[in-house]
């Protein structure tokens, strides 16, 4: 990722960056190696940028979308996601998200309790429409990943528990504006070791199995979710995640019945390294045993190291200068404002800026205004004249 500083002299900081040929480029891989296997099907997960110009390049590469709220459905239908690749899930969601999506006609609601089961048969109901859906389980798998992103565990509050669902399928069977074609499943995120996803590939073919010989059911659509990670510790060696490995482990360990098709709900793999957040050294603050770079970005503008203690590189775009060791935090009224601890980086004084990488997912979208601060712009390498 190539940073044209120069451009970013005269550009008020924080904003975040973002680099639309290595957006681009990985949208291509992602579409090579999924298409290597016939019925894999690609969504991007929304929740993970939903900037209206990213959007709309997701929906240039001709894949679908996975949302979470009615906003997110709306948001995809806007940039021109076909509503027919739009999948809604979420464990929350209300009669007037439901009633947006049946109007949009979307494709699939991935369901996560008998109550919204309830629902969406009423909203249907009431249209003369089904809905199709697919049931959101809960496999109790768990992923070597921070406690606060993972989802497959039976103490989470996602899906329906493994040993539920077949109670959950004779209601949804007794309802005749609801559709079964499929089921749901995703672990957790930002996870790098394959044995995850191959755990859950046993654990669907152990339902898929039991399904098929108690029921007779062979269901038409399997959504594994997403969660594949990316490099926060190296992301110029490593710009592109390895695609090619994530869609083998689902091909070669996953028993799907002829006709199958599976689904992918990949966010943070596609957007997270083509984005960055900008800053200026605001102040250098010496302690007694300490030295803070203070920045004007703060944890408003990025939260994941304050609600995660997640890691990301932080590099001075304009200093040579011999490495020092700094605290590189905000501005914001708060002691978690921190952006990272200990870090050596080019010695750095006041006006500097630097870059906070692979901030391109959960970056922007979970921005907020807290302390009255304003919101971080977005600026795309398209609007620079390189």
């Amino acid at each position: 990722m190539q940073f044209p500083v120069e451009a970013f002299a005269s550009i008020e900081t924080p904003f975040y960056y973002y680099d639309v040929e290595l957006l681009k480029a990985t949208l291509d891989a992602v579409k090579r190696e999924a298409a290597k296997y016939d019925g894999f099907h690609v969504h991007y997960a929304v929740k993970a940028n939903y900037n209206p110009r990213l959007l709309e390049i997701v929906n240039a590469a001709g894949i679908g979308a996975d949302c979470v709220s009615g906003g997110e459905v709306r948001a995809a239908i806007s940039a021109g996601i076909p509503a027919g690749k739009v999948v809604f899930a979420g464990v929350g969601k209300t009669d007037k998200e439901i009633a947006y999506a049946l109007d949009s006609g979307i494709f699939c609601f991935n369901v996560e309790s008998v109550p919204e089961i309830e629902a969406i048969e009423r909203l249907a109901a009431e249209r003369g429409a089904v809905a199709q859906v697919a049931v959101r389980v809960n496999p109790n798998v768990g992923a070597h990943t921070h406690a606060n992103i993972t989802t497959g565990l039976a103490e989470n509050k996602f899906g329906v528990n493994y040993e539920q669902l077949d109670g959950v399928i004779d209601v949804i069977e007794s309802m005749p504006h609801i559709k079964l074609i499929g089921l749901h499943f995703h672990i957790g995120s930002q996870l790098l070791v394959m044995d995850d996803f191959i755990a859950l590939c046993c654990r669907i073919n152990e339902l898929q199995e039991l399904l098929h010989e108690t029921r007779g059911m062979v269901l038409p659509h399997i959504n594994v979710g997403g969660g594949l990670g990316v490099r926060y510790d190296a992301p110029d060696k490593y710009p592109i995640p390895d695609f090619d490995l994530y869609f083998a482990t689902y091909a070669n360990n996953l028993k799907l019945y002829p006709g199958q098709q599976l689904h992918f709900e990949l966010g943070r793999s596609i957007v997270a390294q083509c984005g960055a957040l900008i800053t200026r050294a605001t102040y250098i603050k010496n302690g007694t045993c300490k030295q803070f770079v203070v920045v004007d970005a703060g944890m408003n503008d990025l939260i994941r190291p304050a609600l995660y203690d997640a890691y990301h590189r932080i590099e001075n775009l304009v200093s040579c200068e011999p490495d020092g060791v700094y605290d590189v935090v905000g501005p914001v009224c708060e002691s978690s404002d921190v952006f990272c601890k200990d870090r050596r980086i080019p010695a750095t004084k006041r006006g500097d800026i630097l870059a906070i990488r692979t901030a391109g997912a959960y970056g922007e979208a979970m921005a907020f205004g807290y302390n009255c601060r304003e919101l971080p712009k977005a600026v795309l390498s398209t609007d620079l004249n390189m």
